[in-house]
């Protein structure tokens, strides 16, 4: 199983480097998309199935497909390539080790992984489930908010749309 979450680890790291190294934006997007699919993957293994089923479904799914649209209408044009300084690409460089060494440092200190995580308390007893849990909570206390992130989504498709149209003479 070790070698599974690492596999997995790894797919999702290639995809976030992915997004940020490609200089294409739909590249950058599919690779958003394989990041997704790692972290989904992960989940999954933590027992979590509703939240990577969601992942992928929403996030790699439904998200990933507007933020593509949106990328595609815009027709952004190529971009040119840039030099760096070597002092920029040595600073950057030990910026990373040493987020690398402090994320190591906190990651020990902390005992993750040395503990159990504790089961969600049920509140329904024994039959109500975790999915059946969440669906009440986001379609009774949390409705508003989905609204208006399903309305916000909306409004800003509708912009890229409107400014990406070309003028007629």
């Amino acid at each position: 199983m070790i070698f599974l979450f690492y596999l997995f680890a790894a797919i999702a790291l290639a995809g976030a480097i992915g997004v940020v190294a490609f200089k294409n934006p739909v590249s950058s997007a599919f690779s958003l998309v394989i990041s997704f699919l790692g972290l989904a993957a992960l989940f999954i293994q933590l027992d979590a199935y509703l939240i990577g089923i969601l992942q992928i479904l929403v996030y790699a799914g439904a998200i990933m497909v507007l933020f593509l649209f949106i990328i595609m209408l815009l027709d952004l044009p190529a971009e040119e390539k840039r030099h760096f300084r070597g002092a920029t690409v040595i600073c950057s460089l030990a910026f990373v080790a040493g987020f690398v060494a402090l994320l190591v440092t906190v990651l020990k200190r902390s005992g993750v992984g040395e503990r159990m995580i504790p089961e969600i308390a049920t509140s329904g007893g024994s039959d109500s489930s975790d999915i059946h849990r969440i669906g009440e909570l986001l379609f009774s206390q949390y409705w508003f908010p989905i609204e208006m992130v399903g309305i916000l989504l909306l409004v800003a498709t509708v912009g890229v749309v409107v400014l990406s149209r070309k003028e007629l003479k």
